[in-house]
């Protein structure tokens, strides 16, 4: 009876520290499917178990950068068949150092003829300056295999075996299962010739299969052709007016363009947003995307952004998407609303700044009279989509009752331009007819000599939050922009020519910028850092104007308002990380319960002698 009653107590203790290895996340670093790993995480830690093709050494890391500098690395491997592990870290000019704070615990490591298997788990919050914190934001993850394990000089150079992927390895994922059988139709380019430029917007009109009752789109994936997954950026889905030009369908045209067939300006509601590093995305059981009725989408608009900055010549392309449907139908219909700043010239960034915070206003006003007259109970977000250009370096979507925050809809302070896509939400967010929200976006303006423009353009910005919802009401775009005039007056501008007949319009006066189109006049501004800093002030109390559309190219009231932005009772921190004394205790409290464990063991086993 006592040996059981220890054997109770023993295993009590040893699960009270203990780590689960349920993996339920994946990733190939690879592109040939030599390097994969699977984790799982709870409140507090993290199990990777690492796969590769190799009988040597495995090297796994967190990088701010995605580079080698600055890294925090795990090294190990089987050596005459014992696993072995070590905490490294690599200083700023990228030189290897064993860590004093071992802070990776290694779980089991294996292997074969040909692979490696190491399993270790870590805290999320380790306290030590040479470990990387792991937060919800995208995690650039570096990795590095070699043919021989680790000697005593340390790790051999790995050579040409190494890369590095963005991952988010906090994300409450969603499963990519649906039922076996389950009908899919694809939306695709038919081997469109990319243009010999910098980017390229190519935009498809495309119908939905022709169904007799409503179903219920499920799961919607990219279908990038092999070889362009740098070349295709993103992906857009916007459905159409349903009395498009019949003749348009299955018709591709360079988006924007002067040239571009009317019937594409119908194209205004976006239905679903893909970006680069994104996979596919799987609708929550109780919710779907709606087609066969007749107010669904019959016709809608593809649009593909091409990223071709070394200026290939040659290529073509036939990606696309395929969306899964079924006629089990869920209990509501999913929307989604564009959130941010309106994609305007309006939107500006001066160069030559580390910091630059730019803010987008979903406004109070608009979301009071559309969810008003739509859904008074307030509309349930599932998932966000963060999206900016390559000056981009962090987003949030901000979410304020009564002017007082609440948490983050989404945050990523580590925002990688080529890792973007929904993240799904760990509990919905409920959003109440007036509520506001503000997506703020971080921009490093380093190194470019003029104005970065809000634009179409990877080297344009934008500042955008595409909020996943249910049930479906008649908002599409909840956005603000800047009033233009305080910021010309910023740079001494006193006059414009009128009436406005070209765009950009044209300065009237002072002197000095006469004649000169707006941005031009921004452009020859002699910016500092300071002189961005005071603009960057300015321009956030600056009145905004409301842009508040419905499905298709109707509009609330009170779009194209003016009105001066929220003054917020009380605001979030960025969330914190876990108190490193409040760690300590935890991991102290952890030792405790194992030494305790370890003398149960020690008495367990002399009482089984007896």
């Amino acid at each position: 009876r006592c040996c059981l009653r220890l054997i109770f107590l023993t295993s009590l203790f040893s699960s009270a520290c203990s780590q689960g290895t349920r993996f339920v996340h994946s990733a190939a670093l690879d592109a040939d499917g030599r390097y994969n790993i699977k984790w799982g995480f709870d409140e507090s830690t993290i199990t990777f178990e690492v796969e590769v093709e190799t009988r040597g050494y495995i090297g796994f890391g967190l990088s701010p950068t995605g580079a080698m500098s600055s890294s925090d690395i795990v090294i190990g491997g089987v050596l005459k068949g014992s696993p072995y592990l070590l905490d490294y870290y690599t200083d700023s000019n990228r030189k290897v150092h064993k860590d004093a704070l071992q802070s990776y615990q290694l779980l089991y490591g294996r292997e074969n003829d040909t692979h490696t298997v190491l399993a270790f788990s870590r805290n999320l919050q380790t306290c030590d300056d040479n470990d990387k914190v792991i937060t919800g934001s995208t995690v650039r993850v570096i990795w590095a295999f070699h043919a021989e394990d680790v000697g005593l000089s340390g790790p051999v150079y790995h050579g040409t075996n190494r890369g590095r992927k963005s991952l988010r390895l906090l994300n409450p994922g969603t499963s990519s299962s649906i039922p076996a059988g389950t009908a899919f139709f694809d939306l695709q380019n038919k081997e469109v010739p990319v243009p010999h430029k910098d980017t390229t917007y190519w935009c498809q009109i495309l119908k939905f299969p022709e169904l007799k009752k409503k179903h219920h789109i499920i799961r919607i994936e990219p279908m990038i052709q092999k070889g362009h997954g740098n070349l295709v950026h993103h992906i857009l889905l916007y459905q159409c007016d349903s009395n498009l030009n019949k003749s348009e369908i299955n018709r591709g045209h360079e988006c924007y363009h002067p040239n571009m067939p009317d019937s594409f300006f119908t194209c205004e509601t976006v239905l679903f947003a893909w970006a680069i590093g994104g996979e596919g995305f799987t609708y929550p059981p109780h919710a779907g995307m709606s087609i066969g009725t007749s107010i669904d989408p019959v016709y809608v608009q593809m649009e593909i952004h091409f990223d071709n900055p070394s200026l290939q010549r040659g290529i073509v392309d036939s990606s696309g998407l395929r969306l899964y449907y079924s006629p089990s139908l869920r209990r509501y219909d999913a929307g989604v609303i564009e959130t941010g700043v309106w994609v305007s010239l309006y939107h500006m960034l001066p160069p030559g700044m580390q910091d630059y915070i730019t803010e987008g206003h979903c406004t109070q006003e608009c979301l009071q009279e559309s969810l008003d007259s739509e859904m008074h109970s307030g509309i349930h977000v599932f998932a966000v989509l963060l999206h900016a250009h390559l000056a981009g370096r962090a987003i949030r979507a901000r979410h304020f009752r009564q002017q007082v925050e609440l948490q983050p809809l989404a945050s990523d302070d580590q925002f990688d331009f080529n890792f973007q896509e929904f993240q799904p939400l760990s509990q919905e967010r409920i959003i109440l007819p007036g509520d506001s929200l503000i997506t703020e976006c971080r921009y490093n303006t380093k190194g470019r000599m003029n104005m970065t423009w809000g634009g179409l353009s990877t080297r344009d910005e934008m500042c955008l939050s595409y909020l996943l919802y249910y049930p479906r009401v008649n908002l599409a775009r909840c956005e603000s922009l800047p009033e233009i005039t305080g910021q010309l007056k910023f740079i001494g501008v006193k006059e414009i020519q009128e009436p406005v007949i070209t765009w950009p319009f044209v300065i009237k006066s002072p002197k000095k910028y006469s004649n000169l189109s707006f941005t031009e006049a921004m452009d020859k501004y002699k910016w500092t850092r300071k002189r961005g800093k005071a603009f960057n002030d300015i321009v956030r109390k600056l009145p905004i104007n409301v842009r508040c559309s419905k499905i298709g190219q109707d509009e609330w009231s009170i779009q194209g308002m003016i009105i001066s932005p929220p003054e917020l009772k009380s605001e979030q921190t960025s969330a914190a990380v876990v108190a490193c004394r409040n760690v300590s205790e935890i991991q102290c409290g952890c030792s405790f319960v194992l030494l305790l464990t370890a003398c149960l063991l020690l008495i367990l086993q002399t009482c089984l002698h007896l």
